[in-house]
């Protein structure tokens, strides 16, 4: 480097990060579950809005592509190190086959070939540690770690608070619980989260495990997302009057079950004086609001009827919505909040189907291998990700790298345990 700082300056700081990267790669190589741990933490965290709040919107895609671009590297490394798995049902097989038709059978005219390229790529990401081998250990270790993101999320948050950086909780129809990110990517970190705890209070009766359960939840209501609040109590509630071979007696489980029934008036009406919640407004006066997606997905709609069987390319439902229109500058989006909806635009009838049965197939050959309490939760789990993706974009956010990477490591821990 002295050399390069010599003769050619302009070029040492390029010089400086090949080796920067080349010793953090090794470091990952050697050390593959803390780099999965640290890459996890970092999702999970959601520091795109961070990152865009304090630098500027162009941190955004920037951080997202780093989130993503650093899960294919450890991908890699771990198929290097440990081998590769193959996954015959992944869904990842099925947005490639919406990227081939696409290019088949024609594009939007506002779509080009990198933004499909991005798209697959982006969209094929989170499937990808499917098809390797995970090191010892690394299962216990990223459902530990993702039981932790929310409230790791939220201390973080309120030191910005506290500092006047960033403020914790954002005004939208109602105060809502952001910490580090947006509170719609909190809610969706929080699922898995919900979800690993879950289990292992099921499977362990461990206190520790149910307060942290207790946390998690309370976030999820802080953060006013009304959907992932309604699957998540429906997957508590389902997994303790249905899930054999638990730690919780079933007549206290029926119990719990029975006092959250009669709790959800009590709260409704406690919860007027917490009306500055977003959670309670939107209960309180606006249940069926949609929070503007019907305006969304008249537009999609209509983009999908024209091209009804193979859509309109992979991709197609980030530019079917003007970015600069009324519709996006008044809703501050433009993605379509129901995946089978974008699927739809994207890969028309064909490309729908075939996503559709390929989850099913790769749910059904997953979770059949599980014991017996793993099987029910994740095929609950599994059914209220596939309620979800109605209204939310579940397949394409950063969260849903947290989501599966769970998923995977459920997977991987049941198999060491039917072993």
């Amino acid at each position: 480097m002295v050399v390069v700082a010599w003769m050619a300056p302009p070029l040492l700081p390029a010089v400086i990060g090949t080796f920067l990267a080349i010793g953090i790669t090794g470091l990952v190589y050697r050390h593959l579950t803390l780099g999965w741990v640290a890459w996890l933490l970092m999702s999970g965290l959601s520091l795109e809005m961070t990152l865009s709040d304090l630098i500027g919107p162009e941190a955004f895609q920037i951080t997202i592509a780093a989130v993503k671009g650093g899960e294919i590297g450890l991908v890699l490394l771990t198929m290097v190190r440990k081998g590769l798995a193959w996954d015959k049902f992944n869904p990842a097989q099925g947005f490639g086959a919406i990227a081939a038709m696409g290019m088949m059978a024609g594009i939007h005219p506002n779509l080009t070939a990198a933004d499909m390229a991005r798209s697959l790529l982006g969209s094929a990401t989170p499937f990808l540690l499917f098809y390797c081998v995970p090191p010892a250990g690394w299962a216990v270790a990223m459902l530990r770690a993702v039981c932790f993101v929310p409230a790791v999320s939220v201390l973080l948050g309120l030191l910005l608070d506290l500092s006047g950086v960033r403020p914790l909780f954002v005004d939208s129809g109602g105060a809502r619980l952001a910490a580090l990110g947006h509170p719609a990517f909190l809610a969706g970190v929080c699922l898995p989260a919900i979800y690993a705890t879950l289990l292992r209070w099921l499977g362990t009766g461990s206190p520790h495990a149910a307060l942290l359960l207790g946390v998690n939840l309370t976030i999820l209501v802080l953060t006013g997302a009304r959907a992932p609040t309604a699957y998540a109590l429906l997957v508590i509630a389902a997994s303790l009057v249905l899930a054999p071979s638990t730690a919780i007696p079933r007549t206290r489980g029926l119990v719990m079950v029975a006092a959250g029934i009669f709790a959800v008036p009590i709260l409704l009406v406690l919860g007027e004086s917490f009306s500055s919640l977003r959670l309670f407004t939107v209960l309180g006066n606006e249940a069926g609001n949609l929070s503007g997606r019907e305006l969304l997905w008249t537009a999609i709609e209509a983009a999908a009827d024209q091209a009804p069987w193979f859509g309109w390319g992979l991709g197609a439902g980030n530019v079917i919505i003007p970015h600069d229109g009324q519709i996006a500058q008044l809703l501050r989006t433009w993605a379509a909040h129901n995946e089978y909806l974008r699927m739809r635009v994207e890969g028309g009838a064909i490309g729908l189907a075939l996503l559709i049965l390929l989850f099913v197939l790769w749910a059904a050959a997953h979770t059949r291998r599980l014991p017996p309490l793993e099987r029910l939760v994740m095929r609950l789990v599994l059914l209220a990700f596939a309620a979800h993706a109605v209204t939310d974009n579940v397949l394409i956010s950063t969260p849903a790298c947290v989501f599966f990477a769970f998923t995977a490591a459920v997977f991987a821990e049941a198999r060491l345990k039917v072993r």
